[in-house]
Order: structure tokens, then C-alpha cells, then sequence
């Protein structure tokens, strides 16, 4: 077992059964776990129901009420490693990103030195579609502040479109990562460089979702905004590296 794509799911009827047919219809290896955050609207039955047409290749983890992001994506690195995946890949289900990028990214760990590849809006060739200009002003004002404080040399820190090679999350102590929104993805990016593990950007077209609603709120960009300054006073202060690492 090589490839595998984490989905986190809260209320994605409507896209969960396309994106999965859009990652398998690549025919590339594959495999997809979707975590599942109790949907009431029955996400997780279409996921189930899909299961019988794509078995030891679909998989899925259901968890009791709205857990937040970065506990969704922990839960699957661990289930992913225990099961000895080596390419481990963030995707949200609304099409924001495209499933044929998985092997650009893919290819960038496997082939170019990459040992953590994130689909980038901020770099040459990378862009962002139909997006309205607070959101535009929010992500790339965002982007900004952590390069700013953290002075880590990535461009979309909050990016969450990510292949990891299997080395880097067993690097990680994920006890360690506490944030749940765009914060997470910045401090997984975080740790990841400051355990000296190769981060390489690959430019995407991120394209705002057409169907459902966006999970993006005034909490979550109040937490991005807190936590970078937290993870850079931890770094600064208290021997971060020492402590996200895995023992």
C-alpha cells in the first residue's frame, strides 16, 4: 500500500461521491479514507454505500459530532500509518482542489526531493478562482503574517492541499498539535521544517466551492492569527523541535 487521500467530511453530500469518483477514475493506486464528523445530512451513508463498489480501496472513519479539522486529519495519519501507507495526502471534498494535482504533488515526494509537497496558490503559476475579496485579503494577508513572524520559507502556509511522506508524520508528535482550523495546517508546515524534513510548493489553481457551504468562519481566522504567534513563542522560547518530536 503506496498512496492514500484523507477527505474530511462535515455535511458533503452533495460532492463526497464525485470527488471520490474523481480520485479513483485516475487510476493511479489510490485509496481514500474519508473521516466523517457525524454529518446529519448523510454523508456517511453515501460514503458506505460507495465502499461496496470500491472495497480494500475506500475506507471510512466516523467520529461523534464536529471535532474540528486538525483532529480529523490526526486521526487519519494514524490510522494510515498503522495501516503502512507511504504518501499520505490532504484533500478537502468541495473540488477546491483538483484530484488530477495529486500526482504533481505526489510526484514532487517521490521523484524531486520533496519529503512534504503542498499545493500552492502563492507561488509562479499558482492561483485562486472565483474567490470574493474579503477571502482573497484573509488567505493571502494570512500567508503574509506567518511568513512574517515564523519566517518560514513557505509561501501558502495555510494550504491545505498536502502530500506527506510517511517519515515525516512519524517524525511528528501529534500530541503536540493543538490547533483545529487554518492553524493547524500552518504548524503542521511548522514542525515539519523545523524538524529539518524538505518542503516543496507546487502551484495549483484553487477554485472556490460551487456546491455547499464553505466551514470558514471568525473563529477559525482568529485562531490562525493567535497561533502563529504562539507556535513562533514556543520556538523562540522553549525547545519546540525537542518537543513535537516523536520519541
Amino acid at each position: 500500500m503506496e498512496k492514500i487521500v484523507i477527505i474530511p467530511t462535515y455535511n458533503e453530500k452533495d460532492n463526497i461521491a464525485s470527488i471520490i469518483q474523481a480520485v479513483f477514475s485516475l487510476n493511479q493506486g489510490y485509496h481514500i479514507l474519508v473521516i466523517d464528523d457525524g454529518s446529519p445530512d448523510g454523508t456517511a451513508e453515501i460514503v458506505k454505500q460507495l465502499i461496496q463498489s470500491f472495497t480494500n480501496k475506500l475506507f471510512l472513519e466516523e467520529r461523534k459530532g464536529k471535532l474540528g479539522l486538525g483532529t480529523a486529519y490526526i486521526h487519519g495519519f494514524k490510522w494510515c500509518l498503522n495501516k503502512g501507507y507511504q504518501y499520505i495526502f490532504e484533500m478537502d471534498a468541495d473540488f477546491s482542489h483538483d484530484p488530477s494535482d495529486l500526482e504533481r504533488l505526489y510526484a514532487a515526494c517521490k521523484n524531486d526531493g520533496a519529503q512534504v509537497a503542498v499545493g500552492s496558490r502563492y507561488v509562479k503559476g499558482g492561483q485562486t478562482e472565483n474567490w470574493p475579496w474579503d477571502r482573497q485579503l484573509y488567505s493571502r494577508g494570512g500567508a503574509l503574517y506567518t511568513k512574517m513572524l515564523t519566517w518560514m520559507p513557505v509561501q501558502d502556509p495555510t494550504a491545505g492541499f498536502v502530500c506527506y511522506k510517511r517519515e515525516v508524520l512519524e517524525a511528528i508528535n501529534f500530541d503536540m498539535i493543538s490547533f483545529v482550523g487554518y492553524a493547524f495546517q500552518i504548524e503542521m508546515k511548522f514542525a515539519s521544517w523545523k524538524l529539518g524534513f524538505i518542503i516543496k510548493e507546487v502551484p495549483i489553481i484553487f477554485r472556490d466551492r460551487k456546491i455547499g457551504v464553505s466551514k470558514m468562519n471568525k473563529g477559525i481566522i482568529k485562531e490562525g492569527v493567535l497561533g502563529v504567534i504562539s507556535i513562533q513563542w514556543q520556538s523562540m522560547f522553549k525547545n519546540y523541535r525537542k518537543r513535537v518530536k516523536a520519541t
